[in-house]
């Protein structure tokens, strides 16, 4: 049980007149009482439950006080209140004809003035952006709060100016997914955003720069997993994958070499020393490289880690 003392929550574990620890909360006098020896510990609780009881998920929805709970992927977080286009009143009947055009430009009004300013129109328009590039590649949403988050602290620090909504958008994204260990490339972000990949990769490098971020650096490991769902192989083709990359990195033969190259070569390898054969253009597909990379980049493998490996 807490108590609030000043601004601390000390918690009350035993009386402190005979050190039992058999405590009572009396919800009906708001205190806290010893049943050993009858002390009121604490009173005046405060109680944060609601002042309302449901019995059912409508009469609970009916009856709250409250409204959804803020998100920063709107861009007045949720605090406003929107007139609906249902044409409906508060009691939920339909609005008479004569009274609708009235209500519609109401309902333009409040959408003038809740993005009126410059900087609103930005937000609303960004984070409109960062909702179609995470649904195309079907993020997650504390994906898209972080970079939602991101995005206000750009606009925030004035780095905007001078740049692209969509690049700046989809660089966020990126750092994001970096942020979470999420394997998503330059190039997939590139083609669900319609930014080009090396216009998101210098925003990044600007934001990371200004912003201060410490995201370390995408490892092969992070994309064999989702290759190897993608192209249907065994859990035993993905964990000699994942101990090719390991030794790869134990020997430090990965400076210098793209991620995805080293994930796609290592799963051609896998596939090939576990009997599931996959070609070079079927994981060159998925992985978004060359047949090219890999085969110099399974060459590389074979020969530094002393892997027997003929196709």
């Amino acid at each position: 049980m807490k108590t609030k003392l000043g601004n601390q929550l000390e918690e009350i574990t035993v009386c402190p007149e005979c050190k039992s620890s058999k405590l009572s909360k009396d919800t009906y006098r708001a205190e806290i009482v010893c049943k050993n020896c009858g002390l009121v510990i604490d009173e005046d609780l405060l109680d944060y439950g609601p002042d309302w009881r449901a019995f059912d998920a409508e009469q609970k929805e009916k009856r709250a006080h409250t409204g959804a709970p803020i998100t920063p992927l709107l861009s007045d977080k949720g605090l406003t209140t929107m007139i609906s286009w249902k044409d409906k009143d508060s009691y939920g009947r339909t609005i008479p004809n004569k009274n609708r055009a009235q209500v519609f430009r109401l309902r333009k009004w409040q959408k003038r003035i809740r993005i009126g300013k410059n900087i609103q129109r930005n937000l609303s328009q960004a984070l409109n952006v960062l909702n179609r590039i995470a649904s195309s590649m079907t993020l997650p949403r504390n994906v898209r709060e972080t970079a939602a988050v991101i995005y206000r602290k750009v606009l925030d620090e004035d780095l905007i100016r001078g740049r692209s909504i969509q690049a700046v958008a989809a660089s966020t994204i990126y750092a994001t997914c970096r942020q979470y260990g999420i394997p998503r490339s330059l190039d997939e972000i590139a083609e669900s955003s319609g930014v080009s990949r090396k216009e998101i990769g210098r925003n990044y490098l600007f934001i990371a720069r200004e912003l201060k971020f410490k995201l370390q650096t995408p490892s092969p490991k992070d994309y064999i997993s989702r290759f190897n769902n993608e192209l249907k192989l065994s859990m035993e083709t993905q964990a000699k994958a994942l101990e090719i990359t390991k030794a790869a990195e134990e020997k430090k033969i990965l400076s210098g070499r793209a991620p995805l190259g080293i994930a796609a070569a290592a799963l051609y390898m896998a596939s090939v020393l576990c009997g599931e054969h996959k070609t070079q253009k079927q994981i060159a597909d998925v992985a978004s490289v060359t047949e090219v990379t890999i085969r110099n980049r399974y060459k590389e493998l074979a020969t530094k880690l002393n892997i027997e490996f003929t196709v």
